[in-house]
C-alpha cells in the first residue's frame, strides 16, 4: 500500500551544521507533528531505497554546501538527481545515488528537497552554528507549508 508523505532528514549529527536535516525532522516530532511521516534517514544509502518507494511524495531535508550565507532555506523541486544542489554535504553521493536508483527501477515518488545552506561540514562535534540553529524554525515552517500544500485536494479548473 503506497502511502503519503513521508519527511526524511538527512545528515550526521556528530558533524555539526551538516546534521540540520535531522534537526528539523526531531523538531517535528517533539512537537507531535501529524501532518506527515517522520524519519530520521541518518546520512542516506541504500537501505532507504524502499521507503522512499512506498510513499507517493518524499520531503528531503538536508544541508547543501552552496554559495547561499549559512542559514538560507530554498525548497526544490528536483525532476532527476542531477537537478540536486551541486554539493548535498558530505553524503551527496549516497543520496543522489539513492535517487538515481529509485528513477532506474521505475519507482520514484513526487520528491521535494528543503536544503538548508552550511557552510563546512569537515568539523566534528554536535553543536550546530548559530544562522544555521535560526532557519530550523523557518524550515519547519516550511515542512509543514509544504505537506499542507500538497495534502489539498485539486481544485477544478473552471472553463
Amino acid at each position: 500500500m503506497e502511502k503519503s508523505i513521508l519527511v526524511l532528514g538527512i545528515g550526521n549529527l556528530l558533524m555539526n551544521d551538516e546534521g540540520v536535516g535531522i534537526h528539523v525532522v526531531n523538531n517535528l516530532e517533539n512537537e507531535s507533528y501529524t501532518g506527515a511521516d517522520l524519519m530520521d534517514g541518518g546520512t542516506g544509502g541504500f537501505h532507504l531505497l524502499g521507503f522512499i518507494q512506498s510513499y507517493s511524495t518524499v520531503i528531503i531535508v538536508d544541508a547543501a554546501l552552496d554559495d547561499y550565507p549559512a542559514g538560507h532555506i530554498r525548497v526544490l523541486h528536483p525532476k532527476y538527481a542531477k537537478d540536486f544542489p551541486r554539493q548535498l554535504s558530505a553524503h551527496e553521493i549516497g543520496l543522489k545515488d539513492l535517487l538515481d536508483a529509485a528513477f532506474l527501477l521505475g519507482s520514484v515518488p513526487n520528491i521535494y528537497l528543503i536544503a538548508i545552506s552550511i557552510k563546512d561540514f569537515q568539523n566534528m562535534g554536535m553543536d550546530l552554528t548559530p544562522e544555521v540553529e535560526m532557519a530550523i524554525p523557518n524550515a519547519v515552517k516550511e515542512v509543514k507549508n509544504l505537506v499542507d500544500s500538497l495534502s489539498l485536494p485539486a481544485q477544478p479548473v473552471e472553463p
